[in-house]
């Protein structure tokens, strides 16, 4: 069973937006991107046009949603936020799209997800801010097109190989998130404590952010536990060690693996001898979906060094057979270890 507290798509809204950035220069982390967005909207500004369609993709938990709302602010604009799924009819999209102001923010969050019936509409909207809707049925079936005010919308997806040729070839902008290093994630949760008017030091945030799985929707999560455990223990501050008791008692890895990550891996190892394993099979050996896996999983094991991918499967690396305290036989080494 996965830890509920190392799932990056488990939100806490009502915190989330409290420790949320406001501003561009609040956000911590991804400077490359940050540094780039700055320079589209500050040209948009003085040129007096809404933003290019921008495209947000990468992991979850890593602030695409932030991201999108502190665009929208720094436009000094509307934000209008939707997601793919909820997008049925043409005649929702129209509906979102008329009530638009000049210059306004549309977010569809999960837009892979997004009907391909509406992509299709989507295309002229976004290109020539035209929407063409076809009313009545049979004979009396007739087009109108509707102008729109010139609006910019931000897409966010976690599996971008997933949208079409044509609706990625519409955003103009097009930004990656990737996992954090520690020391960002430490800044994030020193932060996170100052709003939550809780003490934290150094070493604290450090082995919070450490556990984290380079994600600051985990950081925050793990936060409150720990917050939690310290106050029971009648601490007015978050320390080293009150934070790794907090965090053992809720079954956090100090590498920040959960249940699944290790089944992952012990599947690969002990019933695949290592690999490589097709994505199917690992799914089915572990009982989880193939998309969650290469979504959610895959990526944070591969950035940390527990896992390749190749072209004939999932491999597990000398690091995964080491952590696990399993042996790996003398003919089966990796390519790349």
């Amino acid at each position: 069973m996965q830890n509920p507290l190392l799932n990056p798509q488990h939100k806490e809204d009502a915190f989330e937006q409290s420790v949320r950035p406001s501003s561009i220069d609040e956000f911590i982390g991804q400077q490359k991107a940050i540094d780039n967005l700055k320079v589209f909207i500050k040209a948009a500004k003085q040129r007096g046009e809404a933003l290019d369609h921008v495209i947000l993709s990468g992991p979850p938990g890593l602030g695409k949603t932030t991201l999108a709302y502190i665009i929208a602010e720094e436009m000094g604009v509307n934000m209008r936020p939707t997601t793919g799924p909820i997008i049925d009819k043409p005649g929702d999209l129209a509906g979102m799209l008329t009530n638009l102001e000049e210059g306004d923010v549309i977010f569809i969050d999960e837009i892979h997800r997004l009907n391909p019936v509406i992509e299709e509409y989507l295309y002229s909207a976004m290109e020539d801010f035209t929407l063409d809707i076809v009313i009545d049925s049979g004979p009396n079936a007739r087009s109108i097109q509707i102008e729109l005010n010139r609006f910019t919308l931000i897409g966010a997806t976690t599996r971008k190989g997933m949208l079409t040729a044509p609706l990625r070839a519409r955003f103009g902008i097009d930004i990656r998130l990737d996992y954090y290093d520690v020391e960002l994630l430490q800044r994030i949760a020193l932060r996170s404590a100052d709003i939550m008017g809780f003490g934290i030091n150094d070493a604290g945030a450090h082995e919070i952010a450490s556990r984290s799985r380079g994600t600051p929707r985990i950081v925050n999560k793990l936060l409150r536990r720990t917050r939690d455990f310290a106050q029971v223990d009648h601490l007015d501050s978050i320390d080293e060690h009150i934070a790794d008791k907090a965090l053992n008692a809720l079954d956090v890895d100090r590498n920040g693996l959960d249940d699944m990550d290790i089944r992952m891996l012990r599947a690969i190892i002990e019933h695949y001898g290592g690999g490589p394993v097709g994505l199917s099979t690992l799914g089915v050996a572990v009982g989880e979906d193939k998309g969650t896996i290469e979504e959610v999983y895959e990526p944070f094991l591969i950035k940390e060094g527990f896992l390749q991918r190749t072209p004939k499967g999932r491999i597990a690396t000398n690091k995964a057979f080491s952590y696990l305290g399993i042996q790996r036989p003398a003919d089966s080494g990796s390519l790349f270890d």
